[in-house]
């Protein structure tokens, strides 16, 4: 098995997205490889990493001009090298790492690593393992990146090729492979406007991430172009995302304000512009999707190079300031869009959606691995690519480690959907499910907490189900767990009496939020799901809302609710047990340490129905309290997390609760 460390920093979101996307082509393309990610400025610096990492952003965001000079020193400077032992934590730690787990190929997407791998290995043809450096910036490239060796530099194109090789770097050393963008631009292709007329609205993608405060203003301008519709996100800014929404009441039917997504690759071919800041991955993947670009702002130092190799190549334009964004969009479409198809077709140059495949085989390239992989295709449609465990013979009843009540960050949560399944993956899970909030719009609850970003929004319920689904085969296919897609139904009312939340599990479809509680119960068993009541009794261990109505009302729900949450993240409600209801204990997942809970034990054959038919007889089920003493209670990033990622799963101890034949 070939063994893979890839070693990013949380220093500028461009470095993460290069590492992730680069791991999901790897596990596309080979099924005999081990892939680890690891952030070790977090695992070593704790707290300081978290301080450095708000200056960062406080600088790049409030005075990129001083972040614009620091840049420059470390650029120019020989002072970074000569401070490097100032870094022995970082240093003693990937020393560590290289030893234990003897990785075949080393990939840095963050121009220190390369630095520290140059001190431990004084003799650098003595190092045990392929490294490739994968620069994440463009023309502008900080000599960090290319002052420490490397078998191969990854970059995006050729321009920034010759930057390298003007610094140094042996020619047949620097491959303009592209930026590793997301598989997801493989599969989804690049809106289809062959006619100059544009008989379809002009589609515009607003990413509003600088200039929150004119924006409106900018919105209004734009709306003001006949023929073109908008799509606004505005990421997790609860406040931002109500005004927009407010203001742009009167053009329904033109406008979209959408929150955090997690589809922004398909958002991206789905338009025919987009605004947005010069952000390294941001730029690379409008560039994948053919989606020429306005750059409403430019960070000094790394965002430069990216905004020149806009504007130098003519694939989009950049404005000095945020209200020449709306001339600079109309220019583009006049005379039968000409100045728009003329960015488009420059693109083609600089299109690689394929990018991160091109590496993997870099990486995969002792292996031989035939190009023809690259066409593997990520996405299928449900019914084409339904994975089950394999069956031979007689289904092998087993001990199965389960959670059905886990919030991502789509709602309240603080990990993504692909951060949980590899957390929960590696701590050696069976079955999961996803049961992020989903309001009741009629409840004036509902809509405070839909407007704060704390619920799934109803528009997104659709890419929700789709993410859910790529999760649940990369999962299977990666250890063998299954992910099952769920939703946790809030009717909130102002008193813990009238409050209820109610959690579908294995669900295939979005169900209406606005029905009441009898008809949503209907319609999860309708599509072979389970219902599970949430926290039904009183909370004391843990702060949260209480929600009884679904206790206090048995008799109306007791025989059509499939289990009651007996334990729910640290409570224990013995009425349930006294009622002799079917049970089940789950954790309420919303951040790392909440793994540390009650959860239930289902001994039956390792198949989504046998599991799901396990919970309903309420057979052949115990609970526990998953503990593991080897890990930190701590740990706030699993999954970059050294220790767990060497470690085995968590020893489980004694079942508290149990039900058997």
């Amino acid at each position: 098995m070939k063994k893979v460390l890839i070693l990013t920093a949380a220093f500028g979101e461009g470095h993460n997205t290069a590492a992730r996307n680069i791991r999901d082509a790897l596990e596309l393309m080979s099924e005999d490889i081990k892939i680890e990610i690891l952030d070790l400025f977090e695992t070593s610096y704790g707290r300081l990493n978290s301080i450095a990492k708000k200056s960062y952003l406080g600088l790049v965001q409030h005075a990129p001009s001083v972040w614009g000079g620091i840049y420059s020193l470390l650029d120019n400077s020989p002072l970074f090298e000569k401070n490097l032992a100032g870094m022995s934590r970082l240093r003693d730690a990937l020393e560590d790492i290289l030893k234990v787990t003897q990785p075949d190929c080393v990939v840095s997407t963050y121009p220190v690593y390369g630095h520290v791998i140059k001190e431990i290995y004084k003799d650098y043809s003595e190092k045990p393992f392929r490294f490739i450096t994968v620069v994440t910036d463009s023309i502008t490239i900080n000599s960090l990146w290319y002052k420490a060796p490397a078998d191969l530099f990854c970059v995006p194109n050729a321009p920034s090729a010759e930057v390298m090789v003007a610094g140094g770097i042996p020619k047949n050393k620097v491959l303009p492979v592209g930026f590793p963008v997301s598989p997801q631009f493989l599969e989804f292709g690049p809106v289809d406007l062959k006619s100059p007329k544009f008989k379809e609205p002009r589609k515009i993608l607003y990413i509003i991430n600088t200039g929150k405060k004119k924006a409106g203003k900018v919105l209004d301008e734009l709306l003001e172009i006949p023929h073109t519709q908008l799509t606004v996100t505005v990421g997790r800014d609860a406040e931002l995302k109500a005004k927009i929404t407010e203001r742009a009441e009167k053009f329904q039917d033109r406008v979209r304000v959408i929150g955090w997504t997690n589809m922004m690759p398909q958002l991206m071919m789905e338009h025919h512009l987009v605004i947005t800041k010069a952000g390294g991955a941001t730029v690379q993947e409008c560039i994948a999707a053919r989606a020429p670009m306005i750059i409403n702002q430019v960070i000094p130092g790394q965002e430069e190079g990216n905004a020149k190799l806009v504007e130098q190549f003519g694939l989009g334009a950049v404005a000095s300031k945020n209200k020449e964004v709306p001339a600079l969009v109309e220019s583009a479409f006049v005379e039968g869009a000409a100045q728009w198809g003329q960015w488009r077709r420059n693109m083609a140059a600089f299109s690689k959606p394929d990018a991160a495949f091109l590496i993997g085989e870099l990486i995969l390239e002792e292996e031989n691995v035939p190009s023809a992989r690259r066409k593997k295709r990520l996405f299928q449609s449900p019914s084409a690519s339904k994975i089950e465990a394999p069956s031979f013979g007689q289904p092998i009843r087993r001990t199965l480690l389960c959670d059905f009540h886990i919030h991502s960050n789509y709602s309240d949560g603080k990990l993504s959907v692909p951060e949980i399944v590899d957390f929960y993956g590696s701590h050696g899970f069976d079955c999961i499910c996803l049961t992020d909030h989903l309001a009741d719009p009629r409840r004036l609850i509902g809509k405070f907490i839909e407007l704060a970003n704390f619920t799934l929004a109803p528009d997104q319920l659709e890419e929700y189900f789709e993410v859910l689904e790529r999760e649940r085969r990369r999962a299977w296919r990666k250890y063998s767990m299954h992910v099952l897609s769920g939703i946790e139904f809030n009717k909130d009312g102002f008193t813990k009496k009238t409050s209820a939340h109610l959690l579908g599990v294995d669900l295939k479809k979005p169900i209406n939020p606005a029905l009441d509680l009898l008809e949503t119960i209907e319609q999860i068993h309708a599509q072979g799901g389970l219902t599970i009541a949430s926290h039904p009794h009183m909370m004391k261990s843990e702060w949260g809302k209480n929600t009884l109505y679904l206790w206090l009302n048995q008799e109306i729900f007791a025989d059509k609710i499939d289990a009651w949450e007996i334990a729910n993240r640290n409570n224990l409600f013995t009425p349930i047990g006294l009622k002799n209801l079917p049970f089940i204990a789950n954790s309420d997942f919303h951040k790392p340490k909440h793994i540390y809970s009650w959860k239930t034990i289902l001994h039956c054959e390792k198949e989504v129905e046998a599991i799901k038919d396990c919970v309903r007889k309420n057979v052949d089920l115990s609970i526990t309290l998953y503990r593991d003493f080897t890990r930190k209670l701590t740990e706030e990033r699993p999954v970059l997390d050294v220790e767990q990622s060497l470690s085995f799963p968590a020893p489980l101890l004694p079942a508290a609760v149990a039900r058997v034949n």
